[in-house]
């Protein structure tokens, strides 16, 4: 298939499935948000195991992109343990948008660390897909005391986001995919099962519902979801794919609205179609740069 018809193709499908997530994890009762992270990231990892050893990818690490990719593994587990612990005090959708405002912080890190600072266009794309998020989150700020500290929470998942994005744009050039991926996944899940056992934090013992929740968790927006992201991160700058996951609140609050009738009220609807431009816009440059190469 076409490379450019591949890669809006498959970050479509991976941002509907990455939208179930804060679905998933609302569903999920008996777990911890460092047990409910470790079992999204370990269950990825189980599966790419095998896949990697039998490809032989690991071998294609070098230490220096295998010490980047457990980097980028560390920011992917600050990641969802600040994002998760948002949903406890905001709503889904302000959790998803605030926490992907990580286009402003990929657009400043681009330039400054891997030398691709984004084009005009593409930084118009990022203010209106990053604007498009205040004003679907807007509403929340009226709400003042535990909803902020959850918009807060999820802006700190933004910028681990952005440090996750950033390193797999760089070490994706280099290395095959299932070996990153699984590097990646496996180090934060490590990180998250150390938090776990340091804590307390029950990694088992929940209900049959509450397991397969997680399993879930792990095989769509981990493994088919983030995994689709880091695939693309080999064509496309960092700063295209940061602007393509705010497809998420889009797809997120519309799946709140069908399984928990969080309301689709007008800010939340104007600001996703203003996000939906940014999109557009930001694949275009991407398209672009995948032409021309």
């Amino acid at each position: 298939m076409n490379r450019e018809i591949l890669l809006p193709s498959t970050l479509t499908l991976g941002i509907i499935v990455i939208s179930f997530g804060a679905i998933i994890i609302r569903m999920v009762s008996g777990a911890s948000v460092f047990a409910i992270s470790a079992w999204r990231l370990g269950v990825a990892s189980a599966i790419l195991l095998p896949i990697s050893l039998g490809r032989g990818t690991l071998k294609l690490i070098s230490k220096p992109n295998f010490l980047l990719s457990a980097l980028s593994g560390f920011f992917l587990s600050l990641h969802f343990i600040l994002w998760i612990a948002s949903l406890d005090y905001t709503s889904v959708a302000s959790s998803v948008v605030l926490v992907s405002t990580s286009p402003i912080f990929v657009g400043l890190g681009a330039r400054l660390f891997i030398h691709e600072p984004p084009s005009r266009l593409l930084k118009i794309a990022i203010a209106l897909a990053v604007g498009g998020g205040v004003v679907v989150g807007w509403g929340d700020m009226r709400l003042g005391g535990m909803a902020l500290q959850g918009d807060l929470l999820a802006v700190g998942g933004a910028i681990m986001a952005a440090g996750y994005l950033l390193i797999g744009r760089r070490v994706r050039r280099e290395v095959p995919l299932s070996g990153y991926a699984l590097a990646t996944y496996g180090t934060a899940t490590v990180i998250l099962l150390i938090i776990c056992l340091a804590t307390s934090q029950p990694l088992v013992g929940f209900s049959v519902q509450d397991y397969v929740w997680l399993i879930l968790l792990g095989v769509g927006p981990q493994l088919i979801g983030h995994t689709s992201l880091n695939w693309a991160l080999e064509y496309l700058q960092a700063s295209v794919v940061s602007i393509v996951t705010l497809g998420e609140p889009i797809g997120a609050t519309i799946l709140a609205y069908a399984f928990f009738g969080e309301a689709l009220t007008l800010t939340k609807t104007v600001g996703g179609a203003i996000i939906l431009i940014g999109i557009y816009l930001g694949m275009r440059t991407g398209n672009k740069a995948v032409i021309a190469d």
